[in-house]
């Protein structure tokens, strides 16, 4: 895939003298492009105005903007019958137009479409699909200006279908999806392999808090089998819960590091993010100290797997949000990375969950229930080494992850540079 791009790369040439250009709205473009309206162009369908009550669990499913945006796996279906223009077949292009804008391109099967979504049909035989699908994701900032609304954004049809956009030949447009395409498809390849490597470390860390290194011998417990040389711990027999000392005087320091929920990622093990406040400047937050796992404990962070460990700061200390425990073992029994692991298993996540009070939105763990959870303990070789491998995973999901970004900043730089005729393609063959 990256031989193709670079022989994409290749074969680009940046426009100069030998090309005539026309003063459009749009700045300077080829001659041979013309500037067209969307409406002039291609049809677009808006979806049906599904009710709750029309849901079914058999039929076909309802694309809802959920559904596209990925927020939601979960289909409706209808088993009944309407106007057949808005049926979904696998290919056609999809535009979200309320709350969520974006375009896509529909992969599924047959299915129906909701309303907030347009369906581009009729689509003149001038334009290439694949080429208006991109030329649409560039012009969307554009589109979007026009977005009504407050609280639910929306774009009016009329204004959608004036929007005008400028048109490359056919050859043209064959030329510039086929390279965008190229780095697209390269895109979904890094997906599938970041999707692989953290299906990998879920099954591991099943397998490993589980079954350990090498153990042939297992014993039932109150966490299920473990290898008969484990044991099971409560956490607070292990850890210590970070107070700030008596005799710390604030406001001997400048500045002091303050860590947000923000800068907790989902993702990333350290927290190498903080601001700096004055002393008088930090009226509240949890104390916490450079090494400590921060644990957030308020819904919906603590369920989405939030958590840290607070590295890089100039201090030794640090204040965080009230809304996380800071958290480091108090011995030489438990090594920081295998309980690191540990708190973030998820079937660990959704025990811990189901114990949390509060209404809903506002829900939060009780200190006692992370005190009082059960945790299954390896001598310390042994846990250095399950939270070696797990890192080792880690460590190769965050590499193909900056290789991702790194696609998606080629892709939005060419999308850029196509679209405006700032780069032309030639000698390439579709």
């Amino acid at each position: 895939m990256q031989a193709k791009i670079t022989k994409y790369g290749d074969s680009m040439q940046k426009t100069e003298g030998e090309d005539a250009f026309q003063e459009t709205e749009f700045g300077l473009i080829p001659k041979d492009w013309k500037v067209v309206r969307l409406g002039e162009i291609a049809e677009f369908v808006n979806g049906f105005a599904f009710k709750p009550t029309q849901w079914k669990d058999k039929g076909l499913p309802i694309i809802r903007i959920q559904n596209l945006t990925g927020n939601v796996d979960k289909y409706n279906y209808f088993d009944g019958e309407i106007d057949g223009r808005y049926l979904v077949h696998h290919g056609d292009l999809l535009i979200s137009w309320s709350a969520s804008l974006g375009v896509f391109l529909w992969k599924g099967g047959n299915a129906w479409l909701n309303q907030h979504i347009f369906k581009v049909t009729d689509l003149s035989s001038g334009v290439s699909k694949m080429f208006f699908y991109y030329v649409l994701q560039h012009y969307l900032s554009l589109i979007t200006r026009k977005i009504r609304g407050t609280t639910m954004k929306h774009i009016v049809k009329k204004e959608f279908v004036a929007t005008s956009v400028p048109l490359p030949p056919l050859s043209g447009q064959a030329k510039i999806a086929q390279v965008l395409g190229t780095i697209q498809r390269a895109i979904e390849q890094q997906d599938k392999i970041i999707q692989a490597a953290k299906n990998l470390k879920k099954s591991l860390m099943q397998k490993l808090f589980t079954e350990g290194l090498g153990h042939t011998e297992f014993k039932e417990t109150e966490i299920g089998p473990i290898p008969i040389s484990w044991e099971v711990v409560k956490l607070v027999d292990l850890v210590d819960f970070s107070r700030k000392p008596r005799d710390l005087n604030l406001n001997s320091f400048e500045r002091i590091p303050f860590i947000t929920m923000e800068m907790i990622s989902i993702k990333k093990t350290n927290i190498d993010k903080y601001l700096l406040k004055e002393p008088d400047r930090i009226a509240s937050g949890v104390y916490c100290e450079k090494g400590d796992i921060l644990l957030p404990k308020i819904t919906p962070c603590f369920e989405n797997g939030k958590q840290g460990i607070i590295e890089n700061i100039p201090l030794d200390f640090a204040f965080a949000t009230t809304e996380v425990y800071p958290i480091k073992p108090k011995n030489n029994q438990l090594d920081k990375m295998f309980l690191f692991y540990f708190l973030a298993k998820p079937d660990v996540r959704r025990t811990i969950a189901g114990k949390m009070q509060g209404t809903t939105g506002r829900r939060r763990v009780p200190k006692d229930v992370v005190k009082n959870t059960l945790i299954p303990l390896p001598q310390i070789p042994e846990q250095r080494e399950i939270a070696r491998i797990l890192s080792t995973v880690d460590k190769k999901i965050e590499a193909e992850e900056r290789k991702k970004a790194t696609l998606n900043e080629l892709f939005k730089t060419m999308l850029h540079k196509l679209m405006t005729a700032e780069i032309r393609l030639k000698d390439i063959e579709v």
